[in-house]
């Protein structure tokens, strides 16, 4: 994988231990992603939705709905299973998940009208994906890749907030004294930044476009600590596990941060704007 970031690997501890924050730490996808996906590709209700790098069935949930069946892989198996019990709360039938590398598929999970991919493709062998992805949609179908930042709000100026942010730059600066200056990732380290040239990489198969959408953004959400403490260990960088011994140690340091902040642990954050990149598969599929 070294497209992601030079001699950096996949391993399964990448995100051990944190699907069970993302419901709690993580900004929900908002209802207008949905929408604008909906008309822009004009779905009705048929076909079949692959959603690659799913995590905990964030995007697949809410998309799931606008197909007649919806598949989630990812390679983490604490994910697969969070999404899973999500997908039964909500009595979603027609969503299922699986425990799959990206670079593992076509799998034998058959063809489709539309591919996913939100904040996932950067941890991939992108031009290996890409090629297997492109194979597996239909003539006319479409890859969907959504570009956010759910675990954190923005810092654009906007109207006050009606209580304090979470204060990120000492969040950050608190993991780094337990874990080191160099952000983690598993058993490895976290790319530095994320990884570019998409366009380049998608322009090399028989896709078209990109069609660029920009949604969402500009919410004003209350949070609990409980919620900000979930941002962080939903996080590869932060990530339970990497704490060892230390992380009850980690989460009082963290708490008693958040209190002096906010004595009555209530928080603010501005949602930021999701980008969506839209690639169509020609009508012929040539």
């Amino acid at each position: 994988m070294a497209d992601v970031a030079g001699d950096w690997k996949w391993d399964e501890t990448l995100f051990a231990g944190s699907a069970r924050y993302y419901a709690t730490g993580r900004f929900a996808y908002p209802v207008e992603l949905a929408e604008a996906v909906r008309a822009e590709l004009q779905l009705d209700g048929t076909g079949r939705l692959l959603d690659v790098g799913c995590g905990p069935g964030s995007l697949t949930l809410l998309m799931g709905p606008l197909f007649a069946a919806a598949v989630g892989v990812d390679a983490d198996a604490g994910m697969v299973e969070e999404a899973a019990r999500q997908a039964s709360e909500l009595g979603l039938k027609n969503v299922r998940f699986e425990e799959l590398r990206a670079e593992d598929l076509p799998g034998d999970l058959g063809t489709f009208r539309v591919a996913s991919f939100a904040q996932s493709f950067h941890w991939m062998d992108r031009p290996r994906v890409a090629a297997a992805v492109t194979q597996m949609l239909d003539p006319g179908g479409a890859w969907i890749h959504v570009h956010a930042t759910t675990h954190r709000g923005t810092r654009d100026s906007g109207p006050p907030l009606p209580y304090p942010e979470p204060p990120r730059d000492r969040i950050d600066d608190l993991v780094r004294a337990y874990l080191g200056p160099v952000r983690r990732a598993g058993r490895g380290i976290l790319p530095k930044g994320p990884a570019s040239g998409e366009d380049e990489i998608l322009s090399a198969t028989s896709l078209e476009g990109p069609r660029e959408l920009t949604v969402g953004g500009g919410r004003v959400l209350e949070r609990s600590e409980d919620e900000v403490v979930a941002s962080i260990f939903s996080l590869s960088s932060a990530t339970p596990h990497l704490f060892g011994e230390r992380v009850a140690e980690f989460e009082g340091d963290l708490r008693r941060l958040l209190r002096e902040t906010a004595p009555d642990g209530r928080f603010s954050e501005r949602t930021r704007e999701i980008a969506v990149s839209i690639w169509r598969v020609p009508e012929t599929g040539s």
